[in-house]
């Protein structure tokens, strides 16, 4: 039986034993690894490996299976931290930014911030020169959300 905790009203974190939290950090570790190799690690039988497993998945513990690429051998060298900060604090805009930056392949997490500014982009790209271009081409995209 799956047990949850209420953190507040309508929200509710599942709770998580000890053998469950050694699958999870298995499965970080490696996605790869199957349920026997899984079980074997932790010294536990197949079957409830299994339905731990499957558990963690209905419940949306787990939410999909990926793969880390390796940047450098892509040939994307640099990693930029970008700060970016809209001038509207408006649905509208912070919508638009937001829809534009999911056309920006570069741009693989924006986070959206308080403090000084609103937004922390990180992009990766293969230089210097590369980051300069993603720059200059989509300074004047910026400025409409400025």
């Amino acid at each position: 039986m799956t047990k949850f905790l209420l953190i507040k009203e309508n929200v509710f974190a599942m709770i998580l034993d000890d053998i469950d939290k050694k699958i999870l950090r298995l499965l970080q570790e490696n996605a790869h690894y199957t349920l026997k190799d899984i079980a074997n690690k932790i010294n536990l039988s197949l079957t409830p490996v299994h339905d731990r497993v499957k558990r963690l998945e209905k419940e949306g513990v787990i939410e999909k299976y990926v793969s880390i690429l390796n940047k450098k051998k892509l040939g994307n060298n640099l990693t930029v931290y970008c700060q970016v900060t809209l001038t509207k604090q408006t649905y509208d805009t912070s919508e638009g930014f937001n829809q534009a930056i999911l056309e920006m392949p570069e741009v693989v997490e924006c986070n959206y911030v308080s403090g000084n500014f609103d937004y922390m982009l990180k992009i990766i790209i293969p230089d210097m020169e590369s980051y300069h271009h993603f720059h200059q081409k989509n300074y004047l995209f910026c400025l409409k959300f400025r």
